[in-house]
């Protein structure tokens, strides 16, 4: 598991350093790639969750600070501990 970590974290920062246009070229490969593999449709509905979690997940940690807290609001306290 620790060399899934590190080539992921490797990625990123490969990712990190690219221009503005590779990374509109990478991001346009990617979606190439899901168009071709999956179909418009599927695209655009995995687009779509992602865009969603994305969200969630962004008013959750801005709201409470934490997954955790938010958890903790949502469940009795000390469910998850």
């Amino acid at each position: 598991m620790p060399e899934r970590k590190s080539f992921l974290k490797q990625i990123a920062e490969d990712f990190s350093r690219l221009s503005a246009g590779g990374k509109g070229a990478a991001l346009g490969f990617g979606l190439g790639l899901l168009l071709v593999i999956f179909g418009l449709w599927r695209t655009l509905f995995i687009i779509l969750l992602t865009v969603i979690g994305y969200l969630l997940g962004f008013r959750i940690i801005f709201r409470y600070g934490s997954v955790r807290e938010f958890l903790d609001k949502l469940f009795p306290p000390g469910f998850f501990r």
